[in-house]
């Protein structure tokens, strides 16, 4: 792409000199300065290439809000100068003045609107330049979400209804934690870079890129939750001072680890579950096995099955500071 651009770069101004060759051959009062007339066609050609590698990185995004202010400009201008206060006085003033306004205005216009360009794109989000109904509840994904990885099982199991809008400069920075130097922290970030593809990859999921360039020099926190206020959606995050900042800010948030614990059955006296008994107990004969949750589970005569996957019937639960411990001891087959 480079190359290709480089290549059209030199041929716009090879076609400006051309231009100017062809201009200088049919005017006569130029015949004596073939060579100036030529180098002002190049050195034009320069400059639009010049302005164009000075507009480097401004996107669609931008195009769109700085052609909506300079429209809002005209229009603003063009009142302001068909009012009564232009009707008498010096008629050059006049069009002086006018002139003037109508620059001022278009000015006003394209800074107010390039300044405020995430505010005016985020009313209509788009993915991929294809449009969305706003209507749709949205929830903004931050990086934390994307490495912890349970996100794809919610989602697989449609419990989630609403829109899933994964910010460009959280997109940057999970590219960031993959490529570093930390092993752990390597990890973690292809770790979020494989859930993001298996999301991709679920067919009811209404996954968005919102190509955001929210306050440039802030943090990815603030860029966050100034995002999700101004799309008037949800958070979901697993960090917990991005969910205190978010609470602050009235944004509500979701918590992955709230749900998980939601999520997990009351044992009550005299259930029966299976358990894989893991290691032995304090007591004799005693064997420990592990719930889903983490929760302790001590099985009385457990000793001898241990590897194995066995029938438990809770005979008593008691607080701890982990959760929650089981006592339970095997059913036998006779019950």
């Amino acid at each position: 792409m480079n190359k290709t651009l480089l290549i059209l770069r030199i041929f716009f101004i090879l076609l400006c000199g051309a231009g100017s060759w062809l201009i200088w051959y049919a005017t006569p009062e130029w015949q004596e300065h073939q060579v100036l007339a030529v180098v002002i066609g190049l050195l034009i050609g320069a400059l639009v290439i010049l302005v164009d590698l000075m507009l480097k990185g401004f996107s669609l995004r931008g195009l769109s809000a700085l052609t909506f202010g300079l429209a809002v400009g005209s229009v603003v201008a063009f009142f302001i100068s068909s009012s009564p206060l232009f009707e008498h006085g010096d008629e050059q003033i006049v069009f002086l003045s006018r002139m003037a306004l109508f620059v001022i205005c278009m000015y006003l216009g394209a800074v107010i609107a390039l300044r405020g360009k995430d505010e005016f794109n985020l009313v209509i989000p788009y993915v991929r330049f294809v449009p969305h109904n706003v209507d749709v509840p949205l929830v903004v994904v931050d990086t934390s979400a994307l490495i912890d990885g349970r996100l794809v099982k919610v989602c697989e199991t449609h419990f989630l209804s609403s829109a899933l809008v994964i910010p460009t400069f959280v997109l940057d920075e999970l590219r960031r934690v993959a490529d570093s130097s930390d092993p752990i922290r390597k990890a973690k970030g292809r770790r979020g870079v494989e859930t993001l593809n298996r999301l991709k990859q679920i067919e009811h999921l209404d996954l968005r890129i919102q190509e955001s360039e929210v306050g440039k020099g802030k943090n990815v926190d603030a860029k966050l939750i100034f995002l999700a206020n101004s799309l008037k959606g949800k958070l979901l995050t697993t960090d917990y001072n991005l969910a205190q900042m978010a609470e602050f800010h009235g944004i509500i948030w979701l918590n992955l680890n709230a749900l998980s614990k939601a999520l997990i059955a009351d044992i009550s006296v005299g259930e029966v579950f299976e358990v894989e008994l893991v290691k032995a107990g304090k007591e004799k004969d005693q064997a420990i096995g592990y719930l889903e949750d983490g929760s302790m589970v001590v099985v009385n005569g457990g000793r001898a099955s241990l590897g194995e996957t066995v029938p438990v019937e809770v005979i008593s639960v008691l607080p701890s500071s982990g959760g929650k411990m089981v006592f339970g001891r095997i059913l036998k087959e006779d019950l």
